[in-house]
């Protein structure tokens, strides 16, 4: 049994606290988080993660992020250099391919398709209802949100978003540090640092 503590307490904590709790490898023992949340038990705050180590040794960094990936990192160069072991997290309810490939960190929630040969770096969030097809490389610490389709061929840099409900053509780039809106069809290849709203 894994004793696993949730980095954050807000509403992606949440959504992540339903996928985790319906795995039965995995307890979750109570979350790290600048304010309390009645709903997890509270095991302290970002300065007590030292404290909480020497106890539990693995955590999920459950914050989302839409507009700043930069505090995503900063969490988790602290868990790294504290030797927190961080598990994949695959939803009981998703379809991913034997032949893909999720790095460490990286939770794939409710009822999402991750297809033959795809690729997800470390600390990555593959949201709610999302579609990976096959042969899509997407990098580390991206969040692609609910009902994102990403098909075939498809490259994602690191630390990239995907809003909602976007489309992204077979073979387009998107490159690293980049924002991509909500319910957008995207054609067309974008460049690093690039944001997309319409």
């Amino acid at each position: 049994m894994i004793k696993l503590v949730l980095i954050g307490a807000g509403g992606h904590a949440k959504s992540c606290f339903e996928v985790i709790n319906k795995i039965k490898k995995i307890k979750i023992v109570g979350c790290i988080a600048e304010k309390s949340n009645k709903k997890f038990y509270y095991l302290g705050k970002d300065k007590d993660l030292p404290s909480v180590r020497k106890k539990y040794k693995h955590a999920h960094l459950a914050i989302g992020f839409i507009k700043n990936y930069k505090l995503r990192l900063k969490i988790l160069k602290k868990l790294k250099n504290l030797k927190y072991i961080m598990p994949t997290i695959i939803s009981n309810n998703s379809i991913v391919s034997k032949n893909s490939k999720i790095g460490a960190g990286t939770i794939v929630m409710n009822y999402c398709i991750v297809n033959y040969d795809a690729q997800i770096g470390d600390n990555t969030i593959i949201n709610n209802r999302a579609l990976i097809e096959h042969d899509v490389v997407i990098g580390s610490n991206c969040h692609i949100s609910t009902s994102v389709t990403v098909n075939g061929n498809c490259k994602i840099g690191n630390n990239t978003f995907i809003g909602s409900g976007t489309v992204i053509d077979n073979g387009v780039s998107i490159g690293k540090n980049c924002i991509i809106g909500s319910g957008l069809i995207i054609k067309k290849n974008i460049k690093d640092n690039e944001i997309k709203k319409k």
